[in-house]
């Protein structure tokens, strides 16, 4: 049986950070137009599914002529509050680089 590919086998690099104190914002670096294009399926549902918020809240942001997706959504917790337990949001982004290519399409 074939491995599954994930985001990261597309990516140079899935990186996650602050967007100020109440924002997370993650972008997907991908190799190549083609990789692009197989990430298409990126939208708000199927981030709000991998990161249990709401679609509403979700951003978007494309740049094909850098094969770049951004994502943007609200944090759960404010930075540095009682309950946050990733103060710069840097490990937010592995659930998206673990997701197969082929996985959590938008119904």
């Amino acid at each position: 049986m074939p491995e599954t590919r994930t985001i990261a086998d597309l990516a140079v690099e899935v990186r996650s950070k602050n967007a100020g104190p109440f924002w997370v914002t993650m972008e997907v670096f991908l190799r190549d137009q083609a990789g692009y294009e197989l990430v298409s399926f990126l939208d708000a549902p199927v981030i709000a599914r991998l990161y249990g918020v709401d679609p509403a809240g979700v951003q978007i942001f494309r740049v094909p002529a850098l094969n770049v997706v951004k994502v943007s959504f609200p944090r759960p917790v404010s930075q540095g509050s009682l309950r946050d337990r990733d103060i710069h949001a840097g490990q937010h982004h592995v659930p998206l680089a673990r997701l197969p290519i082929t996985g959590l399409r938008s119904s």
